[in-house]
């Protein structure tokens, strides 16, 4: 009876400290000048064999200019309009922006530990496109990345918080 006892408590802290795991993303979107359109912004994780198994957030006006933000609608956009209609929110004045997530794929499972990938597309109407990427592990250690500036963005900053 102890046994059981033991295991399930184990097991209970396993399970929690799984979900206790959090990415941190600040994302700065740099000031264009001249004619300006706010970006279409698509964040996602994929698995070491690159498989989306994530989509943390999607800035975008219309349905109809999904299709611009063409990597991540070929890996999950034209496949999962349900999820789409989730996350959707609009899109963003340059700036900066800090967001979290919970390390849960598109299901709410917990992410087994290993190595995944962020992904970040950022694309203008009449404008520029920046597609980065992060490899990482869920390892059970905290872990912070500075991605480089681009035309589209300024320095992006992601940690992982166990």
């Amino acid at each position: 009876m102890i046994k059981k006892w033991v295991v399930l408590v184990v097991a209970l802290f396993l399970i929690g400290k799984a979900q206790s795991t959090e990415i941190e993303l600040s994302i700065n979107l740099a000031k264009q000048t001249g004619e300006y359109h706010n970006p279409y912004v698509a964040v996602w994780i994929e698995d070491d064999a690159g498989k989306s198994v994530r989509t943390l957030l999607l800035w975008r006006e219309g349905a109809k200019w999904l299709k611009d933000i063409r990597t991540w609608w070929r890996k999950v956009g034209r496949r999962a309009p349900e999820l789409v209609d989730s996350i959707t929110s609009a899109t963003r004045p340059a700036g900066d922006y800090r967001v979290n997530f919970s390390t849960n794929d598109d299901t709410g499972q917990p992410l087994a530990q290993g190595t995944y990938s962020l992904k970040i597309e950022v694309v203008r109407e009449n404008g520029g496109r920046a597609m980065l990427r992060q490899k990482f592990s869920l390892n059970g250690q905290a872990q912070s990345y500075t991605l480089k500036a681009t035309p589209e963005t300024n320095i992006i900053k992601f940690s992982i918080k166990e």
